[in-house]
């Protein structure tokens, strides 16, 4: 039996979908590296994860199209690495389920045996059944996505919020509902009208976990640098709320590094290793080399 307090257990899958039964509010950030995902493990949060959203906020890429499956599995066994008692899902990049069954469930088999993590999530509706299915006879957990899926952006016309006319919702409540009778674990509602979301959220027998979703569903997720405010200038979209101003933090630190060394003032002798007796002894009696004034 395990002597850990129940605030350190592992989180499972079940846990997870036993949430909104028992009055828990899921809590899911992002993470790119075992720092982050050690911080969202501390500050006990119930999922990381390690999402393709990293493509641009990690990688400085201007979409999450061009990150690699090699890619995405590196990073998710970093956030593993740090993540000792969240559920780390891996985050399945463009191209990497759709060309068939076969290569989703190699793809995603990766994340689960190099990646460490315990499940993988997928973008998209009706049309991703079968490779959920596949996922899960090869006992692969999946998480869902609707909403607004930013891997088919150029479909969409950009990053819009989806849903907005009364076929369009339809067509967002239809793939939740096909998405949990193919048995994922969760969904993710993206980017879509909070009355809506709220109720593919009392329809669905799984949780949601809404972000651009309002406040109706089951649970909330943010991109780690985005709340954090490390996310880099321009806007944000109008749900991100910053709790800090980490870049800032982080470029004021490095401005008075760079001073102090320029002025001489780092590092100073409290942090310098001490020299021996017997090295400043060999010092002095060395023979001096050629000094760099006669080089």
């Amino acid at each position: 039996m395990s002597t850990q307090p129940a605030s350190f257990r592992r989180v499972t899958i079940p846990s997870i979908m036993a949430a909104p039964a028992e009055g828990r509010r899921l809590v899911m950030v992002t993470a790119c590296d075992a720092p982050c995902g050690r911080a969202a493990d501390v500050a006990g949060v119930d999922i990381v994860l390690v999402g393709d959203s990293l493509a641009m906020v990690a990688l400085g890429h201007p979409d999450t199209l061009s990150v690699t499956v090699d890619e995405m599995v590196h990073h998710t066994a970093a956030v593993a690495r740090g993540a000792h008692r969240a559920l780390v899902i891996g985050d399945m990049p463009y191209l990497s389920y759709h060309t068939g069954w076969r290569d989703a469930v190699k793809n995603a088999g990766r994340f689960i045996r190099e990646g460490r993590a315990q499940g993988v999530k997928l973008e998209g509706g009706r049309k991703r059944v079968d490779v959920i299915k596949a996922l899960l006879d090869a006992e692969i957990p999946v998480m869902g996505h609707v909403g607004l899926t930013p891997q088919s952006a150029h479909l969409m016309g950009g990053f819009r919020v989806q849903g907005r006319e009364a076929d369009h919702a339809r067509d967002v409540f239809d793939d939740a509902l096909a998405l949990a009778g193919a048995g994922v674990f969760c969904v993710v509602l993206e980017g879509i009208p909070g009355e809506l979301a709220t109720a593919i959220t009392a329809e669905l027998p799984v949780p949601t976990i809404g972000i651009g979703a309002g406040a109706g569903c089951d649970g909330q997720v943010l991109v780690f640098h985005d709340l954090v405010g490390w996310s880099g200038p321009g806007p944000s979209p109008r749900f991100v709320r910053r709790y800090a101003e980490l870049g800032r933090v982080a470029e004021e630190a490095i401005i008075s590094f760079a001073g102090d060394v320029r002025a001489g003032r780092y590092p100073a002798a409290g942090e310098t290793y001490p020299t021996p007796e017997s090295v400043r002894r060999w010092l002095m009696a060395r023979k001096p080399g050629l000094g760099r004034e006669e080089a």
